[in-house]
């Protein structure tokens, strides 16, 4: 590994990746617990969301078949998404540089109330499946515009990807939280690779520190998994409502401390 960790570190490090797995499984926003968790114990910066994006990719596989093989997809559905998925988390990585960082806070400040405030205010909010209401052309459209530009957010930031997507599903497609969890599982592991690949050619992951990572995130996301299919969306709606607006008020803190 490319820094210092006692094994005492090391095994802290690892309950936080876990823990991450866990609620990133069920309502996204690892990444809020992962990166500061991977700062703290001495990981240098420009290893930082390389390495995260391993762990992350292991975990959110896990999350991804295990949802996807109980609630099941077209296809040729499903690979519409994840190409366009690809393509907004790409496009978004390489936007990124010319994007000031103070900028990226305000924007996720900006975007970040409307996920609780849809939560909030409807209480049937995802909790029956109304996809079917939908013309099948008219949901592939909106389901690709969601893949796209949430995907591009997670190339251009990250953190709450898996919540925007989950939210953007049910509202705008219909689907109760649980289909869009799973689908959300999907895109975010789609998103997720395309950055990481981006990062190994640049030589910037920690492979050995984001692999033993990975396997402690995995077992996290399989059993945060196994929760929201056996509990639904009793389980991810407040799981998603305290991620969203624990992101938000981190981002904010950081902004005024």
């Amino acid at each position: 590994m490319d820094f210092n960790a006692s094994l005492t570190q090391l095994a802290t490090l690892g309950a936080f990746v876990f823990l991450a797995g866990l609620v990133d499984s069920v309502a996204g926003g690892g990444g809020l617990i992962t990166l500061p968790a991977y700062l703290h114990f001495g990981l240098p910066l420009n290893r930082l969301l390389g390495t995260n994006k391993l762990s992350s990719s292991l975990g959110t596989a896990v999350a991804a078949f295990k949802f996807l093989k109980e609630l099941r997809f077209k296809k040729d559905f499903l690979f519409v998404l994840v190409v366009f998925a690809a393509l907004g988390s790409f496009l978004g990585a390489r936007f990124i540089s010319l994007l000031p960082p103070q900028f990226i806070r305000y924007l996720l400040i900006i975007a970040l109330p409307p996920v609780a405030f849809f939560i909030i205010a409807r209480r049937r909010f995802g909790l029956s499946d109304q996809s079917g209401l939908i013309a099948e052309k008219t949901l592939l459209f909106r389901a690709v515009l969601i893949a796209f530009f949430i995907s591009f957010y997670d190339g251009l930031l990250g953190p709450g990807t898996g919540a925007f997507l989950a939210v953007a599903l049910t509202r705008f497609c219909g689907y109760d939280l649980l289909k869009a969890t799973a689908l959300s599982k999907l895109l975010n592991l789609t998103s997720n690779l395309s950055a990481l690949l981006t990062f190994l050619i640049l030589g910037l992951v920690d492979i050995k520190l984001g692999l033993a990572m990975g396997a402690v995130g995995m077992a996290g996301n399989y059993l945060g998994s196994h929760l929201a299919l056996k509990k639904g969306v009793w389980l991810i709606k407040p799981a998603l409502f305290i991620v969203s607006n624990a992101l938000l008020l981190k981002i904010i803190w950081d902004m005024v401390r």
